[in-house]
């Protein structure tokens, strides 16, 4: 088939094109080289058999011609980063919701009779805080926490009914959405456009919920990109990883490899068309565990280097949020494969050689000046 990905030359995009490729499937990319992620250079890794269009993603005219002829999209291009989306606005909103209005837009209008499926990368962040357990009120889907309880430190969540602590559980796609940034409202409003368009139009549609994606190819010198790539970036630069609150804030790292697999998979399976999934591992690790995991595993245990753990805090933060998966699982039979500690040392192999920069400082210091943080 003839397949566009969207930011293809990306850190999930790539990957997905090699593996469509290797599957046999005639794959065009497009993507801007953003700057903050490539330094404006086609990456050494791009699939040469691929064919390649760089333009911005509300570029209309180019835009037309790379939905020629295609079977299926797979819409990945996105900015990236929570903190920076909370003060550059327009752009966020630009390339990730009026980007993919215009994709759908030249869909439905110039290609509908070709296009046979649509998969969008949905995120996480959507959700805000993930599903609780209170023992005494059952299931909780909280707010977020008030600025006021942050600025007392304390960081774990209560049940608004009997103020007793909450307990984190697994989140499946029935727990309300919260967003709690432009770049969460930015992917809701990409996925609610995408699925609301195909069924409308009978455009077979599928969006997927990445949890914290990590792997190989992520940037080094994106300081808005994933935390265990700015862990890295600072831990190649002998500097210790920055942590807010106390580090027992909780995570689902699911690994590239994983996510790729479960894209392919719901293009295959028909019983996924219409529907929207998690995509994660399943399970959760604390903030600290995975610095302490990324330092000995590039450092050794002897390189002293420990996190730095402020006791500050993020405006917007949540403190757990993990994935429940029962539901890709039992409806195509997908699950994860990468254990996580080998997937981690991929990364940090991967990470020895690729080009870094150690910008987070530089980008904490923006943060506070916009007072995001």
């Amino acid at each position: 088939m003839n397949i566009l990905v969207t930011g293809g030359a990306g850190f999930i995009g790539s990957f997905l094109t090699d593996s469509l490729i290797k599957k046999g499937h005639k794959v065009r990319i497009y993507d801007n080289l953003e700057y903050q992620v490539h330094q404006g250079k086609i990456p050494e890794y791009l699939n040469k058999k691929a064919e390649f269009i760089r333009a911005d993603i509300t570029n209309a005219s180019l835009l037309d011609k790379a939905l020629q002829d295609i079977d299926i999209v797979f819409h990945e291009a996105a900015m990236v980063g929570v903190g920076q989306s909370m003060y550059q606005i327009g752009k966020y909103t630009r390339i990730n919701t009026y980007g993919t209005g215009l994709l759908l837009d030249l869909i439905i209008n110039k290609h509908k009779k070709h296009i046979k499926k649509l998969i969008i990368a949905a995120s996480m962040s959507e959700y805000g805080e993930g599903l609780y357990r209170c023992d005494n009120c059952g299931d909780i889907k909280p707010d977020l926490r008030s600025e006021q309880q942050l600025q007392k430190k304390t960081w774990e969540l209560v049940c608004p009914n009997c103020r007793s602590v909450l307990r984190p559980k697994a989140t499946s796609e029935k727990t309300p959405l919260i967003t709690s940034s432009i770049y969460a409202l930015n992917k809701r409003d990409q996925e609610e456009m995408v699925m609301m368009i195909g069924k409308a139009f009978k455009i077979p549609s599928v969006a997927l919920r990445y949890f914290n994606v990590y792997g190989p190819r992520q940037s080094l010198a994106n300081p808005y990109t994933g935390v265990a790539a700015i862990f890295i970036s600072r831990i190649k630069a002998n500097k210790p990883p920055v942590i807010n609150e106390d580090g027992n804030q909780s995570r689902d790292f699911v690994s590239v490899h994983d996510i790729v697999s479960a894209n392919i998979a719901v293009m295959k399976n028909p019983k996924a068309d219409y529907q929207i999934f998690n995509v994660g591992s399943g399970d959760k690790i604390t903030i600290l565990k995975l610095s302490q995991l990324l330092i000995k595993l590039q450092s050794g245990n002897n390189s002293g280097l420990l996190p730095l753990i402020r006791n500050e805090f993020r405006k917007g933060d949540i403190r757990h949020c993990f994935a429940d998966i029962t539901k890709i699982n039992r409806t195509i039979g997908w699950q994860p494969k990468m254990n996580f500690e080998k997937g981690l040392d991929e990364l940090i192999r991967w990470s020895k050689t690729a080009y870094s920069e150690d910008l987070f400082d530089k980008a904490q210091s923006i943060l506070q000046k916009k007072g995001v943080i």
